[in-house]
């Protein structure tokens, strides 16, 4: 469409997508994830298709769809770490179905490593070791997307009860991140870096209870510059100190993390964060000035999400 004499030419809405797709982004990185809620509920009015039928959409213009899927995988993201997992499940299954449609792999691989992700975080580590598992390709993987399908592997079998498993994926992780950056790398693998890597390490010796592994490892991940939503590391690490009875160290991280609690975007971290302030007031042998810390933290942080919060768009009345 050609704009009238001394308007702006609008812009074409694939181009406004992904514009859309940048500023939930960033929002995102900068501010959290519950910060960027309201931006990707204007998202989804902005853009009717992403609450049409996907199929409704076959024949249309192929770019179109691509970033369209785009968009919706981070809007699941957003949602996933916002603790609205209902909605952010059909977000990815909108953004997997879209991407199907196109014939995006890249942007479905990364869907399925996000499903995984979430997955496991409700507890559902079988289902997120088959999802991973689909990522799969006739030809090998970049080294840094098949570090983060091991990840997630390692995580899944973690939680399965597996022992030596969680730590052989974790260890080929590290391995293939070394493989270095690729030609082939879609373009959204630039957020898998040595910290987020060195991250989930220790997360996953946490959940196998190695501390002499995981401290280390998480401390590194937490103090190590990078988006918002990384300060789930530092939630990590401090359910880690808890854990292995690291009384001194638990409360020096308090005192840095509190001050800044108010302003934690992520749904997962206030989470973690209230569970372990809540296991600090209650187990025996905690000393009182760490207990003393704990309700302090626990004073300054967001509420938790409750389970079954709605995330109503204009598009959404069905699901209400």
């Amino acid at each position: 469409m050609t704009a009238q004499a001394g308007h702006a030419t609008e812009p074409a809405p694939t181009t406004e997508a992904a514009r859309t797709v940048e500023r939930l982004v960033t929002l995102d990185a900068t501010l959290g994830a519950r910060a960027a809620v309201p931006a990707a509920r204007e998202a989804v009015r902005r853009h009717p298709e992403l609450s049409a039928e996907p199929e409704s959409l076959r024949g249309h213009d192929g770019d179109r769809i691509a970033v369209l899927a785009e968009l919706a995988e981070v809007i699941g993201w957003i949602l996933f770490d916002a603790g609205l997992h209902r909605h952010a499940h059909r977000a990815n299954a909108r953004a997997l179905a879209l991407a199907e449609l196109c014939g995006d792999r890249w942007t479905a691989r990364l869907v399925r490593l996000n499903h995984s992700m979430l997955q496991t975080h409700t507890g559902h580590p079988r289902a997120a070791l088959a999802t991973a598992s689909r990522v799969a390709w006739t030809r090998p993987l970049p080294a840094r997307v098949d570090s983060l399908v091991l990840i997630r592997q390692a995580h899944a079998t973690a939680l399965l009860g597996a022992h030596r498993e969680p730590l052989e994926l974790i260890s080929r992780a590290q391995s293939r991140f070394l493989d270095g950056v690729s030609p082939r790398d879609p373009h959204w693998a630039w957020w898998i870096d040595q910290a987020e890597l060195t991250g989930h390490q220790g997360w996953v010796m946490a959940r196998l209870r190695r501390w002499d592994r995981a401290l280390p490892l998480l401390y590194r991940a937490a103090t190590a510059p990078g988006p918002s939503y990384r300060h789930l590391f530092a939630a990590e690490l401090l359910a880690a100190l808890a854990r292995a009875g690291a009384w001194s160290e638990a409360e020096d991280l308090i005192t840095d993390l509190a001050p800044r609690a108010a302003r934690i975007g992520s749904a997962r971290t206030v989470e973690s964060l209230h569970g372990t302030a809540r296991l600090l007031r209650r187990a025996p042998r905690v000393p009182a000035r760490l207990r003393d810390a704990a309700v302090f933290l626990r004073e300054r942080l967001p509420d938790p999400v409750p389970a079954g919060t709605p995330y109503a768009t204009p598009h959404d009345h069905r699901h209400r």
